[in-house]
């Protein structure tokens, strides 16, 4: 009898230790996983792009110094779970692997996204090996048949090579998980991979971006056939809104990939935006829940779902700019607003929210975005550009948002002494957003939660 494939994912702090790793191959036994998926441990990634950027401007006494921090950390964690000398001998290789690089940084006082790539790639195959060891212990323990095996994804991750921000290579990921993985549903291996990394046709490392290991499960899992993706992290699955900001925020039971999508891309941390992009084209469940805790439940992502609440969540997302382009060539002309996605194409750059007028348009972005001069100089022949900074874009999430009288008139009344800088609605049934000074953030979300979700 064949069995499910449960690809699993589970993220630093879920690594952060050799504790942390047991419990969490616990909790992937548990779940009867065929693929597990990890981060790097908690703090690591950090830690090597400090190294690179370190390696690059200042002395090598300096690199020495998170060289070693990074390896005490893993070696910890290497006699904790009482690896033997030859497996430690592997993560030796690495740490020989990374000072290497760090030095080729340094003398050169030039780090590339390349290298910052393979630099980066550390950390991920340093905690999959530990897990692997991790996963063997408990295999042991419940004297089950089944065998952790370490996987090199790389082997099967193949990239661009658009370092940094990699895409994948669908059709040949999937082929190289059918020759590779062969029938999992009908043997005993548990693979043991990495996320966030990949590799290109001719061997380079690269990366799928920051948060790319949620992103790297979901690949795996659509290449694999996965029935379910699991997505393990410190708490248990997706809240109504952030607890920190919010007290009062609730655990969602379920949620649709619809909605999930937009609540990652506006601002929810618990999902990378990407992330769902493959679960939803192969139609994958996907359940969010905490290592830690994983009797509490969690939030189950779905196509279809019981309930659709007018507001099922909110999201802020901070450190925002509005971006305004104005000039009167736009007056009765066509072609402008291509100009100005062309300019954001040739940039590789995405918009969040943009709205019109006449003569002008005004568009969100990150403020990190700014930071690419050559954007905003080819913006300026087009026309005259305004930036405003410090903003923090509220998005409230839900279902048929565009075809429900009064939604607005309820927001605002909620708010009537903040200043909204720009409205965005009518584009997405899921998803009403609107601009606020970041300082203001927090206190909408609270008093739109109660009024939307507390009371309901």
């Amino acid at each position: 009898m064949s069995e499910k494939i449960i690809v699993s994912k589970f993220g630093g702090t879920s690594m952060g230790d050799a504790a942390r790793m047991v419990g969490s191959a616990e909790v992937a036994i548990k779940q009867k996983a065929k693929v597990v998926v990890v981060s790097a441990t908690s703090g690591t990634t950090n830690d090597l792009i400090e190294l690179a950027i370190t390696s690059e401007k200042s002395s090598w006494i300096n690199a020495q110094t998170i060289l070693t921090k990074i390896k005490i950390r893993h070696l910890k964690i290497a006699r904790d779970l009482d690896m033997s000398p030859d497996k430690i001998d592997s993560l030796n290789q690495l740490f020989e692997e990374l000072e290497s690089m760090s030095r080729g940084v340094h003398l050169l006082k030039d780090c590339s996204l390349k290298a910052l790539d393979s630099i980066q790639s550390i950390g991920e195959r340093l905690s999959s090996i530990l897990f692997t060891e991790a996963m063997n212990i408990v295999l042991e323990k419940h004297k089950s048949e089944s065998k952790a095996q370490w996987l090199d994804v790389r082997e099967v991750l193949l990239t661009d090579n658009q370092f940094s921000k990699a895409r994948p290579l669908l059709s040949e990921i999937k082929a190289q998980c059918l020759e590779r993985l062969g029938a999992l549903r009908h043997n005993d291996q548990i693979f043991i991979t990495q996320g966030f990394i990949g590799k290109t046709k001719d061997g380079m490392t690269t990366t799928l971006g920051r948060g790319g290991s949620d992103y790297s499960a979901a690949i795996l899992a659509e290449a694999v056939g996965a029935d379910i993706l699991e997505i393990w992290t410190d708490v248990p699955g997706i809240a109504t809104t952030d607890p920190r900001i919010c007290k009062d925020a609730r655990a969602i039971s379920e949620i649709s990939f619809k909605e999930a999508s937009e609540l990652a891309t506006f601002g929810a941390k618990i999902l990378h935006p990407a992330t769902l992009l493959p679960a939803i084209r192969s139609h994958i469940p996907v359940f969010v829940g905490s290592s830690f805790n994983p009797e509490q439940g969690g939030t189950w992502v779905k196509k279809d779902v019981e309930q659709a609440p007018l507001v099922r969540a909110m999201a802020l997302r901070k450190k925002q700019s509005l971006v305004t382009l104005s000039t009167p060539e736009m007056l009765y002309s066509h072609g402008f607003l291509y100009q100005i996605f062309k300019i954001f194409n040739d940039h590789k750059v995405s918009i969040d929210a943009i709205t019109t007028s006449e003569i002008s348009v005004s568009f969100t972005l990150d403020d990190s975005t700014l930071l690419i001069k050559e954007l905003i100089f080819d913006l300026e022949k087009i026309a005259e550009v305004q930036i405003e900074e410090q903003l923090a874009l509220v998005s409230l999430i839900g279902n048929n948002i565009n075809h429900t009288s009064g939604l607005a008139h309820k927001i605002f009344q909620t708010i009537p002494d903040i200043n909204v800088r720009m409205i965005c609605l009518g584009a997405s049934k899921h998803n009403f957003c609107f601009l606020v000074a970041e300082d203001s953030g927090a206190d909408v979300i609270n008093r739109l939660h109660d009024v939307f979700i507390g009371n309901v």
